[in-house]
């Protein structure tokens, strides 16, 4: 039998796989796993403790303290991150050598997670199928003036990048790392760790422990009372975002091998006859992969929907 600290660090590292690659996100596999609204009670009282201590309630901010599960979120952090530092140097190194073959894959993961997303819909009204309407054509249109990736971040856009990404923890459906591709900051961010770049990689994880500390406990509180609208809105911001993971001309769009150039991302064409086969069996591929774990995690935890209604 499987100790229950490593069955942590294996959710922790499938939750942390999920949110490197942009794909079905982390909270989605927290979801599914039948740990979700565990997950959401313990960064509630990390959050807690954090408010205590800042107005400088000492006897609160230890008696909070206290009643975090360490148990259950400590080797669940160390999973996800055993999954960022294993897998950050591979998907740099691929993100620069083969763009466009990762933007196909990119595509498939996040088009699937938005069929997975779409069933936790069950209220498919007019209004709620125009809010997922109107906000993927807005996205689509805005994202069109974004000429690619930022080269040479600012501290506070790392400090930023952290800060909004780590809310796609609490949120099922949009992904950390697809945000940061929205932003232009995920290879900037994936480049932090696989360069060992502690300075950078110390501003993210600032970040996106304030951003969850400010933000968990709201998101918490807006999907217990307007889950569907919320997810329809979360919908439409990936199929409009998924302009940026659109495989042609230029992949996702990367900062070149030698750090001067910025390839566009937003940029779309169709593909040649020598170009389309790789990216296109990629992108069918990871969304025969994500349906198939889907339904297999459905069956297996099938009351795990209930757990943010």
């Amino acid at each position: 039998m499987i100790p229950k600290t490593l069955t942590h660090v294996i959710r922790g590292f499938t939750m942390g796989s999920a949110d490197v690659v942009p794909g079905v996100s982390g909270g989605t596999v927290a979801l599914v796993l039948g740990i979700y609204e565990r997950l959401i009670d313990t960064i509630r009282d990390g959050a807690r403790a954090l408010g205590a201590l800042l107005k400088g309630d000492i006897h609160g901010f230890r008696e909070k303290l206290l009643a975090i599960d360490y148990g259950f979120i400590v080797p669940l952090l160390v999973g996800i991150l055993l999954a960022v530092v294993s897998l950050a140097s591979l998907i740099q190194t691929q993100l620069r050598d083969n763009p466009e073959n990762m933007a196909g894959l990119f595509f498939g993961l996040v088009a699937a997670s938005v069929i997975v997303a779409f069933r936790l819909i069950h209220d498919r009204s007019i209004a709620n199928m125009a809010i997922l309407a109107a906000v993927g054509v807005v996205v689509f249109f805005l994202l069109g003036y974004q000429s690619g990736p930022i080269a040479n971040p600012s501290p506070i856009a790392f400090f930023g990048a952290g800060a909004l990404a780590i809310c796609a923890m609490i949120l099922p459906g949009i992904s950390g790392s697809f945000i940061l591709l929205m932003l232009g900051m995920y290879s900037a961010v994936i480049g932090t760790v696989d360069n060992r770049a502690l300075g950078d990689a110390a501003l993210v994880a600032i970040g996106a422990i304030i951003g969850l500390a400010l933000f968990s406990s709201l998101l918490a509180w807006i999907l217990e009372r307007a889950f569907e609208p919320v997810m329809a809105a979360l919908i439409g911001v990936m199929v409009g975002s998924m302009r940026v993971l659109w495989p042609w001309p230029n992949g996702v769009g990367v900062i070149s091998k030698d750090q001067t150039q910025v390839i566009s991302g937003t940029g779309l064409d169709w593909p040649t006859s020598s170009q389309w086969f790789t990216p296109t069996a990629l992108a069918i591929g990871a969304i025969v992969a994500v349906l198939v774990f889907a339904r297999f995690a459905e069956s297996k935890n099938s009351p795990a929907t209930a757990a943010v209604r």
